[in-house]
């Protein structure tokens, strides 16, 4: 009976220690999560939603999205990266035969091989990658070597993954990205694309609108069905279409005399779906990001 006493009690301080482990104090961690700094930025992140955009997340939930779709994003290892974007004065040639004389330099000749045979394979077009690894020092003693000669290159920190390779992240996804989100919508099935940066990748609220009536008339061979309750069948006001009313492909409109119209619900679940930006590097998941685009 002591020996059956002690065996219960040791089974519930083991069970009970791994639930606390793997449940309870997860939950206690995410709990007191905080917002926290955009890597040389002033900016907080994440930023808070709009009240529309909260809405859309529960809308999101309503209907099961998570059941096809991941807000996730995996992140296999991290590289340094120098990138060519301009030869200013220089030909092509020209410009392998210098590189090509740097690798004498203590700290390239270990990436000697690899930019050799970067730059054997160039056909002169820019954007284009001269190394790509482990090494911090051979970017940023291949960029000093580079800009006195009037040779403009980036160099960076990139993300690797095939998730980064699709273009469905710039770095993994960590505990902050999901500070706003009651609840977090993971997702286990990609069915459709990853989401997380689909605010990025599509920015246009009317965009999401039509996708979610008439996936097809985007996305030819798209899966995703199509979510007529989000919208509203009506008939046009003395013949017009309304501002807010979707304009659709022939194939895919109403009959004459009628238009499809988002409810509240449509609109929420777009602005969500907008809101899906997980764009900021962070300490725990950094990456340098890409140059805007001149205006």
């Amino acid at each position: 009976m002591k020996t059956g006493c002690l065996v219960f009690l040791a089974a519930f301080v083991a069970l009970g220690s791994s639930w606390y482990g793997f449940v309870r104090g997860p939950l206690r961690q995410l709990g007191g999560e905080k917002q926290t700094v955009v890597l040389q930025s002033p900016d907080n992140w994440p930023p808070q939603r709009t009240g529309e955009a909260t809405l859309g997340l529960q809308v999101y939930r309503e209907y099961g999205c998570a059941a096809c779709h991941t807000e996730q994003v995996r992140q296999t290892d991290a590289a340094n990266e120098i990138s060519l974007t301009s030869l200013g004065d220089h030909k092509p040639q020209e410009f392998r035969d210098y590189v090509q004389s740097l690798m004498i330099t203590p700290d390239l000749m270990t990436a000697s091989n690899t930019i050799v045979g970067n730059l054997e394979k160039w056909n002169g077009e820019v954007p284009m990658i001269l190394y790509s690894g482990e090494d911090g020092t051979v970017v940023s003693t291949l960029a000093a070597k580079l800009k006195p000669v009037g040779v403009k290159a980036e160099a960076g920190v990139v993300a690797i993954g095939s998730d980064i390779r699709r273009g469905w992240g710039l770095r993994k996804s960590v505990a902050a990205d999901y500070l706003y989100d009651e609840p977090i919508q993971l997702g286990n099935l990609r069915a459709g694309p990853d989401l997380t940066l689909t605010g990025i990748r599509d920015p246009d609220v009317n965009w999401h609108l039509q996708h979610l009536y008439a996936p097809k008339s985007l996305v030819k061979d798209s899966t995703m069905p199509a979510f007529h309750t989000l919208f509203e069948l009506r008939k046009k006001i003395g013949g017009e279409a309304s501002p807010d009313a979707l304009v659709l492909p022939k194939e895919f409109a109403p009959a004459d005399g009628l238009e499809v119209v988002p409810t509240a619900k449509a609109r929420e679940l777009a602005a969500y779906l907008v809101s899906l930006k997980a764009n900021a590097p962070l300490y725990e998941a950094p990456f340098t990001p890409p140059p805007q685009p001149s205006k």
